[in-house]
């Protein structure tokens, strides 16, 4: 029968070694602000949530949850269409 070989542990990087990245937890602006119903008419807090080029920011960059993001959606979309907010960056 054959030995069989453990994998070589690499020895710790001088100083210390690698130091984990901490991530903070994200957590949905409306949950915790208690927010029931998103307004179109509020462009200062949609504006939030839209990125500079006019696109609409995904929820794991914002930590939106699920229900919130489609009411976000749908408020920015009713928002660009009765022009509160821009549909692209003007270049």
């Amino acid at each position: 029968m054959e030995e069989q070989k453990e994998p070589k542990k690499s020895a710790p990087a001088p100083g210390g070694g690698k130091r984990q990245y901490f991530r903070r937890r994200k957590v949905c602006k409306f949950c915790v602000e208690k927010i029931d119903k998103i307004d179109y008419k509020d462009a200062r807090l949609l504006q939030q949530f839209v990125a500079e080029r006019g696109k609409i920011i995904p929820r794991r960059i914002t930590g939106t949850c699920a229900p919130h993001q489609r009411h976000l959606a749908r408020a920015i979309k009713q928002a660009r269409n009765i022009a509160l907010l821009p549909f692209a960056a003007s270049l």
